[in-house]
């Protein structure tokens, strides 16, 4: 059985239980249902919003640098502080949080594997104290273009013909019939439908049903069984970003794929554009 790339990307609920509280280990908890930390969180656990923490509030953009050395900053996190994640929905906006540091530059960061429902199905215990930590100082890389993608970086490499795209939303949304989640119809697209040549390879086919990610002879075969093999680039896209960042981190760094991209406009960006091409 094949192992995973980047095994160290991933920790168990166990490893949490027993290094969490580790001087050097910040646990940070990023969840759709952003009043779920304030219901019970892990003990120690910062809390991140990602409506008001990770993207900026007048245009459509994940935090800058700047922004984002300040939230580390706040989280009592530094550059050689090893950052835990961890969230709802199979850990969607924990994937998201992990690609913008990745993005940004931050070396030690990892996900809990099942996220917050295995934490709690294993009846581990959860706090309601809003976790303190002394402020740290931190020194923002520069962003790695490499692991993001931009509509006309999409546009030119698909009227080219040389990537691999992959559709990670819903089968109704990949055939147009929605524009998005039903529990979540706020940020829509012009249109439905999606990118040509994509392959549709829904987000969750990669856990099982704890939420812990398939191993990695499944994750190939599941991947590979639609073209999508890693011998060329890789552009994973949703709807907004976050289901797309748990496949990028599926590609990237358990089946090690290189050059994989998340397009984070996704199809809130490409429904939208004028004359942009779309299939159904």
């Amino acid at each position: 059985m094949a192992e995973y790339a980047h095994p160290e990307s991933l920790v168990s609920t166990e490893w949490v239980t027993e290094h969490g509280g580790d001087a050097n280990v910040r646990l940070v908890e990023v969840d759709v249902d952003t009043a779920a930390y304030d219901e019970g969180h892990i003990a120690g656990a910062v809390g991140w919003n990602w409506q008001s923490q990770l993207q900026q509030a007048l245009q459509r953009d994940i935090v800058s640098g700047d922004e984002m050395a300040q939230l580390l900053g706040s989280s009592g996190i530094g550059n050689d502080t090893t950052v835990v994640l961890y969230g709802d929905n199979n850990n969607w906006f924990a994937a998201w949080a992990f690609w913008q540091l990745k993005y940004y530059g931050h070396r030690d960061v990892k996900l809990m594997n099942g996220g917050r429902a295995k934490w709690v199905a294993e009846s581990r215990p959860l706090s309601s104290d809003a976790a303190s930590h002394a402020p740290a100082t931190y020194s923002v890389s520069s962003p790695n273009e490499d692991i993001r993608a931009y509509r006309d970086y999409v546009l030119q490499a698909v009227n080219a013909g040389n990537i691999a795209l992959v559709d990670v939303r819903s089968p109704d949304e990949y055939s147009g019939k929605l524009l998005a989640p039903p529990a979540l119809p706020q940020e829509g697209a012009q249109r439905g439908g999606h990118i040509p040549g994509a392959a549709n390879i829904p987000w969750a086919t990669a856990v099982n049903d704890d939420g812990t990610f398939k191993s990695a002879d499944e994750l190939a075969e599941i991947y590979g069984g639609k073209g999508v093999d890693g011998s060329k680039e890789t552009i994973a896209y949703c709807r907004i970003g976050e289901r797309s960042s748990h496949t990028w981190f599926a590609l990237s760094e358990l089946l090690g794929y290189d050059n994989v991209r998340n397009y984070d406009g996704s199809w809130t960006e490409w429904g939208s554009i004028v004359r942009a091409p779309i299939e159904r």
